[in-house]
Order: C-alpha cells, then sequence, then structure tokens
C-alpha cells in the first residue's frame, strides 16, 4: 500500500508554490515533499519533469525552499536579504541547464534536457524567486496572516491587500474560527433577552 501524503499547495507564482511544500511553519508543520519520489511528483506537478531524485538532492532542494522563504520573507517586512539564502539561491540558480521556451499559446514553458536532474529544476525555481524577490514581477511579497502559517506569497492582486496565502485553506480557516467565536458569544446574548 502506498502512503498517503499531504496534497500540494499549488499557485500561480512557482517559488512561493515550492516554498508552500513546508506548510504551517508557526504551528504543527507539514512537510509536502518528505521523500525524493514526493519532491519529483512536485516538480512534474509544475512542469519540471524529472527522472529520479536522490536523498541528497532533496536535502538541496529543501535549503532552497528555506533560502526563498527566508529572503521572501525579509522582503515582505522590507528586512534585509540574509546573505546566506542570497548564497544558495545564486548558486542553485546558475547550476543547471533549463531553457524558456515560447509555447504556440504565447506562454513562456521552461524545458529541461533529456537528461534533466534535480538541479536543473532547482535552478528554474531559483531564476523564478530571483524575478520576484527583485521586483521585476507586478506584485509584492506578503505573508500570510494567519499565525501558524506566515507562509510567503506573492500578492497579485489589484490592491496588494491580499491576507493569505491560500483562501481556500488559511483564509477560511481563519474566517471559519471567527465565525465560531462569535457563535459563541451570540447565545448567551440571546438567552438573556428572552
Amino acid at each position: 500500500m502506498r502512503a498517503r501524503f499531504p496534497d500540494f499547495r499549488l499557485g500561480n507564482v512557482l517559488a512561493t508554490s515550492f516554498t508552500a511544500t513546508l506548510t504551517e511553519r508557526r504551528g504543527d508543520a507539514v512537510e509536502r515533499i518528505p521523500t525524493p519520489q514526493r519532491l519529483v511528483d512536485w516538480l512534474a506537478v509544475n512542469g519540471l519533469a524529472v527522472e529520479s531524485c536522490t536523498t541528497a538532492q532533496l536535502e538541496l532542494a529543501r535549503e532552497l525552499r528555506e533560502s526563498i522563504h527566508a529572503a521572501a520573507t525579509a522582503t515582505a517586512i522590507q528586512d534585509a536579504l540574509p546573505a546566506s539564502a542570497i548564497q544558495i539561491i545564486n548558486d542553485c540558480s546558475i547550476q543547471g541547464r533549463a531553457a524558456a521556451i515560447l509555447t504556440p499559446e504565447g506562454n513562456r514553458q521552461w524545458r529541461l534536457s533529456s537528461a534533466s536532474c534535480v538541479e536543473d529544476a532547482l535552478s528554474v525555481i531559483a531564476a523564478d524567486a530571483i524575478s520576484i524577490i527583485a521586483g521585476e514581477r507586478d506584485g509584492k511579497l506578503a505573508l500570510c496572516a494567519s499565525p501558524t502559517c506566515q507562509a510567503a506569497f506573492f500578492d497579485t492582486s489589484q490592491s496588494r491587500t491580499r491576507k493569505w496565502c491560500d483562501m481556500n485553506t488559511c483564509g477560511n480557516r481563519q474566517k471559519k474560527a471567527r465565525f465560531n467565536a462569535n457563535q459563541r458569544k451570540t447565545p448567551e446574548a440571546d438567552y438573556t433577552r428572552r
């Protein structure tokens, strides 16, 4: 029987979706790429298919993930970028062999070489992180308002005031908690009025 893993949180921005492979960072952390095969699965879902992954490559991927999260967090709170995070992101960016190609629909897509490896895919993720941290794309980095999550996400809403990394998870959880708290207060008030 195959082990059941938590679902991936997918988004429109590759780098921040990658940081979401570890969620609930301030609560009971959920590791969404606990095995090398699970990283291979995540990469395939995100258009960066590789054939295999070693334990060392998984550790490198996690190191990149945490570096992107640290740099994105610093950017979101307008703090200095951590030098160690910059070094890891840059190192991963230059290690891979990937090319941007244009699809018939006019979209950019990444193509890894036929003998692609995890490092090639990580270079694409690092390059994506560089573009959003450097402010080259329309949007801003922000942190999830959930006290247990604090995930970095790229806000492309018109007002740039999005509060949650994902409305279907963190946003709904917070709204439900507020609703339940209000419900606990309301019955007492109704009872005293009768």
